[in-house]
C-alpha cells in the first residue's frame, strides 16, 4: 500500500496524543492540528540532514508555539535524529528526557531555540534570518543561503512582540522568514473571537510583508502556499487554516485539545477517525521509511556543499564565526595599555564606545545596535557601518523603539551562530526586554547588552527614567553576568569577558557622567568579579564594596576615614555573578568573614539595597535607594539620598563609635 502525506500526518498526531496522554500533561491539540503542514515542510522544503543537525547552511526551524512541543519531538525522531528516542517520547515531560514540556535548544540538536514564552519565537526568527543575511553578504551564496521557517499561533501574533519583530523583518525586508500561521481560532479561553478581532494579514501586509493562505489539512493548497511563499522577496507568512485536534471526535476544534490530555476514550476514537490502528508509540515500519528517507533527503545538497566549503578562499574564517571562537590578539588588552598610559575620565558609556572602536575593527562577526538611542548608548563605531536591506554586510542595526524585539532579534543571531549581536538601551527600558533577556540566559546565548543611564546619575530626566530595582532584578537572572564597570579600565575588561564567553549572555550598565580612571594597573581584576581596589593604611576597621560610579564615592569616603586614622579598604565590585565562582579562599581574602564589631562592611549603590545584605552581612551597612529617584542636578540628587562622601563617613563613624559603647 502506498503511504499518503496524511498516513506520515497521522503518525505525528499518534504521537502527539499517546506522548500527552502517557506523561498526564501537555498541548495535543496543535500538533494534531499542524501535523499536515508540517509533514509537507518537512517532506518537501525544509533543508536539513538528520545525520548533521549542525550544519551551517540547514534550514532553521523554529517552532513559537512551543507548547505544542511534540509536533517537533515527533519530527525529529519520525526523521531520523540520534534523538528523542521512542523512549525519550515515552518519558514526555518527565526527569531525564531531553523532551521537555518545552522545547530547549540545550536539550536536543535539532531545536534551534528555547520556545514557549508565546511570541519570542518568531522574534527569534527574525534574529535568524538576519543573521543568514549578513553572513550570506559575508560570504556569497555557496555557503550561506538558507531559509527560516517558523510555526507560530494565535498567541504568538498576539503578544506585543510580535509587532516589534515583525515591523523590524518587514523594515529590513527580510524575504528568507517564512512565517506559517496556525490559524485555528481556538486560544485557551475559547475562540479568538473573544478576545480579538483585528485584520492580522492586512497588519502583516501593513508591515511589508507577502501573505498568502491555504487550508492546512490539503496537502496539495500547502505546497501551493509554500512554493508561492518561497517565490516572493518579502518575509512571509502563511495562514493555513486548521482545525485544533484534529481528529479527535468531540475536542476538534474546541480549547479541550488545547492544553490537556485527550483521554483514553477521545483517544480512542482519533484513532478510528483517522484509521490509525496501531498500539501506542508504535510507527509501522513502512510509515517510517518514508519519513527516514525525508531525513536523509538533504544528504546530497550538504555533499555539495562541503564540497564548495572546502574550496571556498575564506572557509577559515567561516569556520572560525562558526565555532564561536574570537580572532587571534588581544585587542582589549591593547586597549588597556593605552589607558594605564594615557589615563581618561569619562563616562563609562564612553569608556564603552572607546573600548567598542578597538573591539569592533578586530573582532569583524561583532554586529551592533540600538533601540533608538544611539547617540546616548555609544553603540556605532567607525567600523560598524549600517545593515540595512539595501547592505546587509552593515554592522549596525538601528532597531527603532523595539527594545524587546532588539532583544529577541539579538537572541536569534547568537543562536544561528557566525555573529556576536550587541544592543544598547538606557537601563531603566531593560524591562521592556526582560522577557528575551531571561531567554538568553536560559539558551545560553552569546548576548551582550549595552545598558547605559545606569543610576540617579542621569539627573534630571526624573524618576521615570532613574533605575532602581534593575540591578537587582538582573542579577536575580541565572546565568546572566550583570557588569557594573568603575572605569575605563573595568570597561574595558567587562567587554573582553563578556565577548570571550560563549555560554550565556552579559549585561554592561554604564554611567551617564563621567567617572575618574582608578585603576592604575591591568590584570584583568574584573574576572574574579570583585577585588580589593584600596588597602586600607592604618588598622583596617571598615571594608566599602562599591559598584560603577559609586566606587569613586567610596574612595573618597575611604579617605576621609584613614584621615581620621580609621582605616578602610575599598572593593570594587563589578559583578556579583563572577565573585560567587571564586575559590572561597579568594572571597575570604576579600571579604574577611569577622566579627562586624571588628571590620564593618558597607556597600555602596545607587540602587536598591536589597541582596546587598549577602555582603555586608545583617549587621553592615547599605547606602543605597529603596524609594524612587528624583529630579534635580545630578550632585543635588545624590546628596537629597545620602550618597556622598561626607554623609557615609558621618555613619560610619557613628557606627563604629556606637559598637564601642
Amino acid at each position: 500500500m502506498q503511504i499518503t502525506d496524511t498516513d506520515c500526518a497521522n503518525a505525528i498526531r499518534a504521537l502527539a496524543m499517546d506522548a500527552v496522554e502517557a506523561a498526564n500533561s501537555g498541548h495535543p491539540g496543535m500538533p494534531m492540528g499542524m501535523a499536515d503542514v508540517a509533514t509537507v515542510l518537512w517532506q518537501r522544503y525544509l533543508k536539513f540532514d538528520a545525520a548533521d543537525p549542525h550544519w551551517a547552511d540547514r534550514d532553521r526551524f523554529i517552532l513559537s508555539a512551543g507548547h505544542g512541543s511534540m509536533l517537533i519531538y515527533a519530527l525529529l525522531h519520525l526523521t531520523g535524529f540520534a534523538r528523542p528516542t521512542i523512549e525519550d517520547i515515552k518519558a514526555f515531560r518527565q526527569i531525564g528526557s531531553p523532551c521537555a514540556g518545552h522545547p530547549e535548544n540545550f536539550e536536543l540538536p535539532g531545536i534551534e531555540a528555547t520556545t514557549g514564552p508565546l511570541g519570542q519565537g518568531l522574534a527569534m526568527a527574525v534574529g535568524f534570518a538576519l543573521a543568514e543575511r549578513h553572513l550570506n553578504a559575508q560570504f556569497g551564496d555557496g555557503i550561506v543561503d538558507h531559509r527560516t521557517w517558523v510555526i507560530a499561533g494565535d498567541g504568538c501574533l498576539m503578544e506585543g512582540v510580535n509587532h516589534e519583530a515583525i515591523g523590524l523583518a518587514g523594515h529590513l525586508k527580510l524575504g528568507r522568514l517564512k512565517v506559517l500561521w496556525d490559524d485555528n481560532r481556538i486560544t485557551i479561553d475559547g475562540a479568538v473571537s473573544k478576545s480579538s478581532s483585528e485584520d492580522i494579514p492586512a497588519r502583516y501586509r501593513a508591515t511589508g510583508w507577502h501573505v498568502v493562505e491555504c487550508d492546512g489539512h490539503d496537502h496539495a493548497d500547502i505546497a501551493r502556499a509554500m512554493d508561492e511563499a518561497i517565490a516572493s522577496d518579502l518575509p512571509t507568512l502563511i495562514r493555513c487554516r486548521t482545525i485544533i485536534g484534529k481528529g479527535a471526535p468531540t475536542k476538534a476544534g474546541t480549547s479541550g485539545s488545547h492544553g490537556s490530555p485527550l483521554g483514553a476514550t477521545e483517544i480512542a476514537g482519533a484513532r478510528e477517525a483517522l484509521g490509525w490502528t496501531h498500539e501506542p508509540f508504535v510507527v509501522p515500519d513502512d510509515i517510517r521509511e518514508v519519513w527516514l528517507a525525508a531525513g536523509k533527503r538533504g544528504g546530497e545538497a550538504h555533499a555539495a556543499w562541503n564540497a564548495r566549503l572546502a574550496s571556498h578562499g575564506e572557509r577559515d574564517e567561516f569556520e572560525r564565526r562558526m565555532r564561536g571562537e574570537l580572532p587571534a590578539g588581544d585587542p582589549a588588552g591593547e586597549h588597556i595599555a593605552a589607558l594605564l598610559a594615557d589615563p581618561k575620565k569619562v563616562a563609562t558609556r564612553k569608556a564603552s564606545e572607546m573600548a567598542l572602536d578597538v573591539l569592533t575593527a578586530a573582532i569583524p562577526e561583532m554586529v551592533g545596535g540600538s533601540a533608538d538611542l544611539t547617540g546616548s548608548n555609544n553603540t556605532r563605531t567607525k567600523s560598524t557601518g549600517p545593515l540595512d536591506a539595501g547592505n546587509y554586510g552593515g554592522r549596525y542595526i538601528s532597531y527603532g523603539i523595539r527594545e524587546f524585539g532588539m532583544a529577541a532579534a539579538m537572541n536569534g543571531m547568537a543562536l544561528h551562530g557566525g555573529v556576536i549581536p550587541y544592543g544598547g538601551t538606557f537601563l531603566v527600558f531593560s524591562d521592556y526586554a526582560r522577557g528575551a533577556i531571561r531567554l538568553s540566559a536560559l539558551q545560553n546565548a552569546r548576548v551582550i547588552y549595552v545598558l547605559t543611564h545606569d543610576s540617579i546619575g542621569l539627573g534630571e530626566d526624573g524618576p521615570t527614567h532613574q533605575p532602581i530595582e534593575h540591578l537587582t532584578s538582573l542579577r536575580l537572572i541565572p546565568n546572566l553576568d550583570v557588569y557594573r564597570p568603575c572605569d575605563t579600565i573595568e570597561t574595558a575588561e567587562c567587554w573582553a569577558l563578556a565577548l570571550a564567553r560563549q555560554d550565556g549572555p552579559s549585561v554592561l550598565a554604564l554611567s551617564r557622567q563621567n567617572l575618574p580612571q582608578l585603576r592604575d594597573s591591568g590584570g584583568m581584576k574584573t574576572a574574579r568579579g570583585a577585588y580589593r581596589l584600596f588597602a586600607a593604611e592604618a588598622e583596617r576597621r571598615v571594608i566599602l564594596i562599591a559598584t560603577g560610579s559609586e566606587v569613586e564615592i567610596a574612595a573618597k569616603a575611604r579617605d576621609l576615614l584613614e584621615a581620621d586614622g580609621i582605616g578602610a579598604d575599598v572593593v570594587s565590585m563589578p559583578c556579583w555573578e563572577r565573585f560567587e565562582q571564586q575559590p572561597a579562599d579568594y572571597r575570604h581574602d576579600v571579604l574577611p568573614d569577622v566579627d562586624p564589631s571588628q571590620i564593618l562592611r558597607v556597600s555602596v549603590e545607587a540602587g536598591t539595597t536589597l541582596g546587598w545584605e549577602r555582603y555586608t552581612m545583617v549587621h553592615g551597612m547599605r547606602f543605597g535607594i529603596d524609594g524612587w529617584g528624583a529630579s534635580g542636578p545630578i550632585n543635588h540628587v545624590y546628596a537629597k539620598f545620602g550618597l556622598t562622601p561626607e554623609n557615609i563617613t558621618r555613619a560610619v563613624k557613628e557606627r563604629l563609635q556606637a559598637g564601642k559603647e
